[in-house]
């Protein structure tokens, strides 16, 4: 189920002023309407719009040139927020959309009000994060907030351009990868032994497989012409014991 709303202004993801847009019921009755960035689109509200359209379009431009001259003022805006924080950068709390809001005022002498800071969420690390300020919903301008433990942090976050939790977080993981290269070489190292010592095995089984046969060989070669002399030997002893048989006969 959708509500259905005329939009008074520009609201970012959503529609133009004058756009006849379906939202939420909750979206449009607690942040829309109470707001008056919006109307219920009813048929006297859409007249009313209508009647009001070049009105409101005035007053738009008006707040909008209004807007701009601001935002040339907080362009390159750079906030520090000094917080206690752990070694790892871990903050012993966050730094909220009122916190930067209070301390951009500060800095430039601008009304800024909270619902100005587009923040998603709260910062709960130091390090230097870029923010939106959106001083009318066509015109919004970037500005720095450096959260660091202490001033001299501060100052050498915002002299370097990078988060001191950066270079930490940096260093160990180049750490983290040299240990990890150093085991990955030393397990490479083993594993080339290991193939290095199957080698040797392997090479030393194969000759000795061969030296067996050429052992079998010459044992075979040895016993072949042991076995011809026997029975050359043999044949010779023969011969006499012939000739007896012979001479026998002729008496």
């Amino acid at each position: 189920m959708s509500t259905q709303v005329i939009l008074l202004e520009r609201v970012e993801k959503l529609g133009q002023m004058g756009d006849v847009v379906s939202v939420k019921p909750g979206y449009a009755r607690n942040y829309l309407l109470p707001q008056k960035k919006a109307l219920r689109a009813s048929k006297s509200n859409i007249a009313y719009f209508e009647a009001q359209k070049k009105t409101l379009e005035a007053e738009n431009d008006k707040r909008k040139a209004e807007a701009q001259k601001v935002a040339k003022k907080l362009e390159g805006l750079k906030i520090a927020l000094i917080r206690q924080a752990s070694e790892s950068g871990q903050l012993f709390g966050s730094v909220n959309a009122r916190d930067i809001a209070l301390a951009a005022a500060d800095a430039s002498n601008i009304e800024i009000a909270r619902n100005m800071v587009a923040l998603n969420q709260n910062f709960k690390t130091i390090g230097l994060f870029p923010v939106d300020i959106a001083l009318h919903p066509e015109v919004k301008v970037a500005i720095t907030v450096n959260i660091a433990r202490t001033n001299e942090e501060a100052a050498l976050q915002a002299e370097t351009g990078k988060a001191l939790l950066a270079d930490a977080q940096a260093e160990a993981e180049e750490q983290d990868q040299t240990e990890a290269l150093a085991e990955v070489l030393e397990e490479g190292a083993l594993e080339a032994e290991k193939e290095r010592r199957a080698e040797e095995a392997e090479k030393a089984a194969e000759d000795a497989a061969k030296e067996e046969e050429r052992a079998a060989k010459r044992a075979e070669k040895a016993a072949a012409k042991k076995a011809a002399e026997e029975a050359a030997e043999a044949a010779e002893g023969e011969e006499p014991a012939e000739d007896t048989a012979e001479d026998s006969e002729e008496a």
